[in-house]
């Protein structure tokens, strides 16, 4: 663990609300966890008492810490910076404390180079004792990096004598593999340390673990799409709003500029049709063994279609028994 581990809980909560930076300046400063169900007994110990377990992972300044600490606050116990050969280990031993250790959260990152290329043989390891694992990866744009680092002036861990650009094209490549077997995905991007911590908060403050939760995000495509989408849907053929004076300070969440949407040909049938499409997908999520998925709904801004419609959805999702979360990433932008 790093010294920064150590600092009182209550110490760094005041620490997070006293700031409105980006989640991950932490980071950069400090660089800094899979519901446990299985049908089988680890090392002698009962399958009741194997502790939950978390991989926290992702690029380096993208809000790891920030992760980290929410589920310490959740009541996790978190190991920062542990070799990924002695995960499995930590599990035994969390299953060994009588229920003193239930959930465990493990940070894994490139400051230990040595260890990281044993996180595939631990990962084979837990699933070989029937330990279900979940990895949370946080992921920015190279923009959002950029600027956290040189706000902090400190180097990219991975840059040597290069430019921050160069070590993190280098992580980038280093966690491709990892990335694609995370089951969840957050981009930091356009979140501030109380919008990671809300997104956590939803995915991990349950006392039961859902079905399946869900991210409605709506986006504005001149801003780029999301690179944490699952699936993207594309409300631009519906009329703009923004060219309505009276509607254009407005956005998606006025109750005005969401009946002028809702009364434009297509808009509601968009709508039922997508949401059964849902249906389908949800429903093929939850055999494969997926919990989260992350649907982006775009418009030219982000600002009027796009939320209405993902208010909506999200309506939808939530009436059905999944349990969704909302964001608004791109809206107040302009």
């Amino acid at each position: 663990m790093t010294e920064h581990d150590t600092q009182p809980t209550a110490e760094r909560e005041h620490a997070h609300r006293e700031t409105g930076k980006d989640p991950a300046e932490h980071d950069a400063h400090h660089d800094n966890g899979a519901q446990v169900s299985t049908g089988k007994e680890t090392a002698g110990v009962p399958d009741a008492a194997i502790p939950e377990l978390v991989i926290i992972s992702g690029m380096s300044g993208a809000g790891r810490s920030t992760a980290a600490k929410c589920l310490e606050d959740l009541g996790w116990f978190v190991v920062d910076n542990l070799p990924p050969a002695l995960i499995p280990t930590m599990v035994e031993l969390g299953a060994r404390s009588q229920g003193n250790v239930a959930r465990i959260a493990v940070v894994v990152d490139v400051r230990g180079r040595r260890f990281f290329d044993n996180l595939r043989e631990s990962l084979a390891d837990l699933d070989t004792r029937g330990v279900t694992r979940r990895i949370v990866f946080l992921e920015s744009s190279d923009d959002a990096l950029v600027r956290r680092f040189e706000s902090v002036r400190r180097p990219h861990p991975l840059q040597g004598d290069g430019r921050i650009v160069d070590g993190i094209a280098a992580e980038r490549q280093l966690l491709r593999e990892l990335r694609g077997d995370a089951d969840l995905v957050i981009d930091t991007s356009s979140l501030n340390v109380h919008e990671l911590r809300a997104k956590m908060d939803a995915q991990f403050a349950g006392e039961e673990e859902p079905e399946l939760r869900a991210t409605v995000m709506s986006f504005g495509f001149k801003y780029g799409l999301p690179v944490d989408a699952d699936l993207v849907a594309d409300m631009r053929f519906l009329p703009n709003p923004h060219w309505v004076p009276e509607l254009r300070p407005f956005t998606g969440l006025n109750e005005e500029v969401a009946t002028y949407i809702f009364n434009q040909p297509g808009a509601k049938e968009f709508l039922d049709r997508y949401a059964e499409l849902l249906q389908l997908v949800a429903a093929g999520y939850r055999r494969e063994g997926k919990r989260y998925v992350t649907i982006a709904v775009g418009c030219t801004g982000g600002k009027h279609r796009s939320v209405a419609m993902s208010e909506k959805l999200a309506a939808r999702l939530a009436a059905e028994g999944v349990e969704t979360v909302v964001v608004h990433r791109d809206m107040g932008r302009e």
